[in-house]
């Protein structure tokens, strides 16, 4: 296999070619291009870049930004942290409700373990005096 130099490759890029677009029932000629793999190339990477471009200038100057996840302004953060908080002690406040509650439940319909308290008191002697 024979090794490529740069002159073929660049030789190659430059070396042009007819397209031709044709009318299959007539066999006239519609369009005509004389292109090089060059001119193809330059042609491909310009379209991207302004697409490109177009893409990311649509969604800088224009209120599509907002939807992006994670894009926002410090007002909304700032309201969002907020929001969370509140959610959180609000969920706080519920399960201790919830668990008092139960406790509750459990006081009234007498489905309460009782413990017995088994410490021994120790109750010190008071010494009565008669004055």
């Amino acid at each position: 296999m024979a090794k490529l130099t740069d002159n073929s490759t660049f030789k190659r890029l430059r070396n042009r070619y007819r397209v031709i677009l044709m009318n299959d029932d007539t066999y006239e000629e519609v369009v005509t291009f004389k292109l090089s793999r060059l001119s193809v190339y330059v042609a491909f990477s310009t379209i991207f870049v302004v697409l490109v471009s177009f893409t990311v200038a649509l969604i800088i100057f224009t209120p599509l930004k907002y939807y992006i996840p994670g894009y926002g302004s410090r007002q909304s953060r700032a309201e969002l942290q907020l929001l969370k908080i509140r959610t959180d002690s609000l969920e706080q406040a519920i399960l201790y409700k919830d668990q008092y509650l139960e406790g509750v439940k459990k006081v009234l319909t007498g489905t309460t373990p009782t413990q017995r308290d088994t410490a021994v008191i120790v109750v010190p002697k008071q010494d009565v005096t008669n004055d």
